[in-house]
């Protein structure tokens, strides 16, 4: 399992590294982002449905959850929180929506 954890955050690294423009020189932060986001991920619940049984409810004005979701996708956090706002808690659409958004960006 820590195999598994180990190479999600090299990957993110990377997505990280990718995404600030290759430059390189910053692989420790890169790195101790990495690590942040996806330790984060692994306790956030993945929807509605896993989320705690008495508000079936994610926070979606958590600001970490905002954060990452922007750093993640190369989306701006006010583009992120409007997306947790507008699609409630399904946290795969929310991914979904917020890579789309980027993809647009880019064409």
């Amino acid at each position: 399992m820590d195999d598994d954890r180990t190479e999600k955050i090299r990957q993110r690294a990377y997505e990280i590294f990718q995404r600030e423009g290759g430059i390189l020189g910053n692989h420790e932060r890169h790195w101790h982002q990495a690590e942040m986001e996806i330790d984060h991920e692994a306790a956030l619940p993945l929807t509605a449905d896993d989320a705690l049984p008495e508000t079936r409810e994610v926070d979606a004005t958590d600001v970490l959850t905002v954060e990452a979701l922007a750093m993640r996708t190369g989306i701006s956090g006010d583009e992120a929180q409007e997306l947790l706002d507008q699609l409630g808690n399904d946290r795969a659409a929310i991914e979904q929506a917020a890579r789309s958004l980027q993809a647009k960006r880019r064409s």
